[in-house]
C-alpha cells in the first residue's frame, strides 16, 4: 500500500529528490487515506518526459499536446467497487514541471502531485467553486504532508 513511484529512463531526477517525493507524496496518500476512514490507500506516481505525456493525453483525452499531469483513477468503473484502496496513477511530465517551476522543481512537482491526487480523491476544476475546493484540499495536502513526521492526521 501507499505510494509507487516510477521513473522513466529518460528523466533525470537526483536520488535525494526520488525519497523526498516518495516520503512527502506517500504521506499526502496516507492523510487522504485517514479523510476516507481507512489506514491507507494506493497511489502509482510515474515521472516522465513531454513527449510521452503527449501520447497519454492525445490517447485518453483526445488533446494532441503536452500537459503537466495527468490523473488515471480506478474507482471510477465496474472495478474500483472490488479495490476500493487503489485510487489510481498520477502522471507528470518532468519537462513540463521544470518550465513552470517558479519555486524550483521538488515544489512544483509536490504541487503537481496533490493536484493528481485531488482528482483521484474525485475533485475537479470545471468552475471557479470547485476550482477553490479542490485547491483548498491540495494545500491542506501538502501542509500535512511537508516538513513533518509522525502521526499522519487527516487532511
Amino acid at each position: 500500500m501507499g505510494l509507487d513511484l516510477a521513473v522513466d529512463d529518460e528523466v533525470a531526477i537526483p536520488v535525494a529528490l526520488r525519497r523526498r517525493l516518495v516520503a512527502v507524496v506517500g504521506r499526502m496518500v496516507r492523510a487522504a487515506a485517514r479523510t476516507d476512514g481507512r489506514k491507507d490507500l494506493e497511489v502509482g506516481l510515474r515521472l516522465t518526459t513531454d513527449r510521452e505525456i503527449r501520447v497519454l493525453n492525445r490517447e485518453f483525452r483526445g488533446k494532441d499536446k503536452p500537459t503537466d499531469v495527468l490523473a488515471f483513477a480506478q474507482r471510477e468503473g465496474p472495478t474500483g467497487a472490488l479495490h476500493p484502496e487503489v485510487l489510481g496513477d498520477i502522471v507528470i511530465s518532468v519537462d513540463t514541471a521544470r518550465r513552470q517551476a517558479k519555486r524550483g522543481l521538488p515544489a512544483e512537482l509536490l504541487h503537481l502531485a496533490s493536484h493528481g491526487l485531488c482528482h483521484l480523491l474525485g475533485y475537479d476544476h470545471r468552475d471557479d467553486a470547485e476550482e477553490r475546493v479542490m485547491n483548498a484540499r491540495a494545500a491542506a495536502l501538502r501542509k500535512e504532508a511537508r516538513g513533518r513526521t509522525g502521526r499522519v492526521s487527516a487532511a
